[in-house]
């Protein structure tokens, strides 16, 4: 799933690239993921020019006249930023073919992510329930927005409604820089693992855009992971101490940490263990 940085760095590039480029034509090959909040049809961008690219939690916002498109890609959407000549592939789902020849393309292997039309990013599902960024909350904001949550922190990482733009794999790699124990629930954490939690948060996040803008180039759909700590690393040794690092599948995801750098107790029984 595309996370803050990722679609940070894709943000900088389309903002670069696609804006003040005019609509040619636009062509949704696959109407499933599409969503008009408005009684236009995606056809209607046609002639229109991109004025800006934004982005807010997990979501890149597309300004044209009047309207705006939303995506939102999910666990599997992808942009592909290339020359109308290039060969299609096979989940490509909305291709906007640009002037001079380019053309940006949606591809989603789980056809699960979504694309809005709309006038008002507040009809948009979830958008206005998003808290504030993960990079611009201040620490005290972060401690008293803390507290309205009881369940497991690696849980309320997660939790845009707590702060915007963290998913599963970053999750992983701030609880590990911090050295909290990810089924830890929120009511136990000390007042010195809130502090390093939120500065593990800002480090981590500001690291990983540094690295992926370094590599990402015109290769939006790329997705760089192989930098990350444990995330992804189940059975790996450890980086910090070499305790091999564990992988647990619970509460319908992934989770990866090290035992030794993290220790903790996991309650219930909803689990499958590795390492």
């Amino acid at each position: 799933m595309p996370e803050l940085p990722e679609l940070e760095v894709t943000k900088e590039f389309l903002q670069e690239h696609v804006v003040g480029r005019r609509i040619e034509k636009v062509e949704v090959l696959q109407p499933i993921v599409v969503r008009s909040l408005t009684d236009l049809e995606f056809t209607s961008l046609e002639g229109q020019t991109f004025t800006e690219v934004g982005r807010r939690g997990k979501y890149l916002i597309f300004s044209l006249d009047a309207l705006y498109l939303v995506i939102n890609p999910m666990l599997s959407g992808r942009l592909y930023f290339c020359l109308s000549a290039e060969r299609r592939l096979a989940k490509t789902f909305v291709i906007w073919h640009l002037q001079s020849g380019i053309d940006l393309r949606y591809v989603d292997e789980r056809q699960m992510g979504k694309i809005y039309l709309t006038p008002d990013l507040s009809l948009v599902p979830g958008f206005a329930m998003q808290g504030p960024e993960a990079l611009e909350v201040t620490f005290e904001a972060f401690k008293e927005r803390l507290k309205r949550h009881r369940g497991e922190i690696k849980g309320v990482l997660i939790n845009q409604a707590f702060v915007a733009g963290i998913g599963n794999a970053y999750a992983d790699e701030i609880l590990f820089r911090a050295r909290v124990y990810p089924f830890q629930r929120r009511p136990g954490l000390t007042g010195e693992e809130i502090r390093r939690l939120y500065e593990a948060m800002r480090a981590v996040l500001g690291e990983s855009i540094v690295t992926i803008r370094e590599r990402m180039g015109d290769q939006i759909h790329l997705k760089f992971r192989d930098f990350l700590a444990v995330h992804g690393k189940g059975g790996s040794p450890c980086p910090r101490c070499s305790t091999s690092i564990s992988e647990v599948r619970a509460r319908g995801r992934l989770t990866n940490f090290c035992r030794s750098c993290q220790p903790g107790i996991m309650i219930g029984r909803s689990r499958s263990l590795r390492g």
